[in-house]
């Protein structure tokens, strides 16, 4: 009786442990399948065993992926400070060659107007400088005398102006000078954040890769899951909060040129820094896209918050950009129902992905 008792306790425990199990399994994240924009449902995942057990003390696979997300931020941050100080950089080289053009021609039109002052030194030197009174009692023919005397003082007033010019040509030149001495020093000011930035994104990047390096296969795949379950579920919240009942708007001319542009670079690699053809960083592919369109925009993604017009998420159209977190350090295109095309960070590629995906700060208009 005793033997037949525990008999049974063991097989009530093993359909307690298999009831459990599968439980577990069913409402385990990730197995849900499909994937869209407007109506998402979370991304899948090929099956794998379970992984191991992490050590005392290590970190968890989420922990890695939000450390590795954060850092990815911070180079994304220091790559629109990099991008910034280069856009910079180009604008005040343009306006040192154009300097230099001032002062050649500076230097010329001087060279004239001291060609044009020794010739009406030399004139008077021949008309023996003599004062008027003195012409007068000497020439042959007073009319004659009084018709120089006019040409004369024409050619005193000519001077005048002559040497008037000279002395504001010259001050034009200093004026040169002190410009170009300041634009050398900002050039060196950016060279330095430049430098800076750089270095930033290396070390922020070479974390990252350092902390994914350490993980085998079979979690760098979990890693990506785990990156997709929360894009997953930012969007869902999103969706769920009703922020594109009222989204109805549709796209300008220009609007379908820049997102026709920017869908096409899909595949490509994110490099920080890039501006096309072969790869992109985040403003990089928002900027060229539009050029593409004719409508010339900021560089990175700050900027053009800044100096782009603002508009309501309920009238959002395709094309228009949408800024991403606090410090506006990343950027990406809405293409309509709910999705948006983006160059995400190294090491993924432009990709689409949801537009609540991520923290929306604004959204700006290039053609409005």
């Amino acid at each position: 009786m005793g033997t037949v008792k525990r008999a049974s306790s063991r097989r009530r425990g093993a359909s307690a442990l298999t009831l459990l199990c599968a439980m577990a399994i069913l409402t385990a994240p990730g197995l849900v399948t499909g994937t869209a924009y407007a109506a998402p449902a979370a991304p899948t995942a090929p099956s794998a065993p379970a992984a191991p057990a992490p050590e005392p003390g290590a970190k968890s696979l989420e922990q890695v992926r939000k450390e590795v997300e954060d850092l990815y931020r911070q180079a994304g941050s220091a790559t629109d400070a990099y991008n910034l100080a280069e856009s910079e950089t180009k604008a005040q080289s343009e306006r040192i060659v154009e300097i230099a053009k001032q002062v050649v021609a500076g230097q010329d039109r001087i060279a004239t107007l001291k060609a044009r002052a020794g010739a009406a030194a030399r004139a008077q030197y021949r008309s023996g400088g003599l004062p008027p009174g003195a012409q007068l009692a000497l020439s042959d023919s007073p009319s004659d005398f009084l018709d120089g005397a006019g040409r004369l003082r024409q050619g005193e007033k000519a001077t005048t102006d002559l040497l008037g010019e000279l002395n504001r040509t010259q001050a034009d030149l200093e004026r040169y000078a002190k410009d170009a001495a300041a634009i050398w020093q900002k050039l060196e000011d950016n060279r330095v954040k430049k430098e800076a930035a750089k270095k930033e994104i290396e070390e922020k990047i070479k974390a990252a890769e350092a902390l994914e390096n350490r993980l085998e296969a079979e979690e760098k795949a979990r890693l990506i899951q785990l990156e997709q379950d929360a894009q997953y579920q930012a969007q869902t919240a999103w969706l769920s909060s009703g922020a594109m009942k009222d989204v109805k708007g549709l796209a300008s001319e220009a609007g379908k040129r820049a997102v026709q542009f920017a869908t096409a670079q899909m595949g490509k690699p994110y490099v920080w820094g890039a501006e096309g053809p072969a790869s992109y960083d985040c403003s990089g592919l928002t900027s060229q896209a539009w050029l593409a369109a004719g409508r010339p925009i900021p560089r990175t993604s700050q900027e053009q918050l800044r100096l782009l017009p603002k508009v309501a998420l309920k009238d959002m159209r395709p094309g228009d950009l949408i800024i991403y977190f606090d410090d506006a350090s990343h950027v990406g295109m809405y293409v309509g129902d709910g999705a948006m095309v983006h160059a995400p960070r190294p090491g993924r590629n432009v990709t689409m992905a949801g537009a609540g995906s991520m923290p929306i700060k604004a959204v700006v208009r290039p053609d409005a």
